[in-house]
């Protein structure tokens, strides 16, 4: 086929892709009541899941720090409320003529690109399966799976764990005591979508690996030798997108480390495919 016979198959999948994107979107406007006050403010809610977890963790500690406290004579804090996530020194205010409508705008828009991802990687996958081996086919059919599982995944890790966390600390930090913190509305919101989003992508390493190891590129033993080097790596990531605290520091981590750690089973386990797959082609060759 020519290039513009590719263009030509490609223009339907693209056009269909469009689609779904601007009906999810359209849904997404109509809908503004559940995903700005709902969604998008949920994070800074007392009620939000993550920050009733924080406020029991804290209230936990207090206890544990109390006992600790009288038992070892430290002076661990006692305060129940060390952990909650606190929403009450801050206000988000619009300061554009125009700007509540356009944010209304780039948060449908946004929704339905992401929502319409599985579809799109999917019509994407339509595209070039006519030019893949009965054997690239069967390795590749659970791709828009895999990819839209870790996708979301990490939108939801994103959610719920780093962007109160991230709005907890900023709200919250003062320079000065005569500094009243308001925000507004589209740095609160941006602050909420780039780390959801973030966390996304972040989520999406054991997937890259897997094809970097099926390409040649990187080996399980490549990535056990340089273990150490990524877990420096990955704190060092982490600590730069959380707020300053261990607590925080910890509970992101752990997480990253485990994709980096699923990514080198993920290596081993296509390395030992390979091989498999190689030894039957010589096989029967011979």
């Amino acid at each position: 086929m020519t290039f513009f016979e590719h263009i030509d198959a490609l223009r339907p999948h693209l056009v269909r892709g469009v689609m779904a994107i601007g009906v999810i979107g359209l849904v997404a406007f109509f809908c503004k009541s559940f995903i700005i006050d709902t969604v998008l403010f949920g994070p800074q809610s007392p009620d939000f899941p993550t920050n009733r977890m924080l406020t029991w963790v804290g209230a936990q500690w207090a206890h544990m720090a109390e006992w600790l406290n009288s038992v070892l004579g430290t002076s661990f804090d006692t305060d129940p409320e060390t952990f909650r996530i606190a929403n009450d020194r801050f206000s988000i205010i619009n300061t554009s003529l125009s700007g509540q409508f356009n944010l209304h705008m780039k948060i449908s828009l946004l929704t339905g690109l992401a929502m319409a991802m599985p579809y799109t990687l999917w019509e994407f996958w339509r595209f070039v399966r006519p030019a893949l081996t009965p054997k690239e086919i069967q390795g590749t059919h659970l791709f828009v799976f895999w990819v839209s599982l870790c996708f979301f995944g990490g939108l939801l890790f994103g959610y719920f764990v780093m962007a109160p966390l991230s709005i907890n600390f900023f709200a919250n930090y003062q320079a000065s005591e005569f500094i009243t913190n308001m925000f507004d509305i589209s740095d609160y919101l941006t602050t909420v979508i780039i780390v959801s989003i973030a966390c996304a992508f972040m989520f999406e390493l054991p997937l890259l690996i897997y094809f970097l190891t099926r390409m040649g590129l990187v080996s399980a033993g490549f990535l056990r030798k340089y273990r150490r080097h990524a877990f420096v790596i990955l704190l060092v990531v982490a600590a730069i997108i959380t707020p300053p605290d261990i607590f925080s520091l910890i509970l992101v981590i752990l997480p990253l480390y485990g994709l980096y750690e699923l990514s080198i089973k993920l290596a081993e386990r296509t390395e030992r495919k390979h091989a498999a797959e190689e030894e039957q082609t010589t096989e029967t060759t011979e």
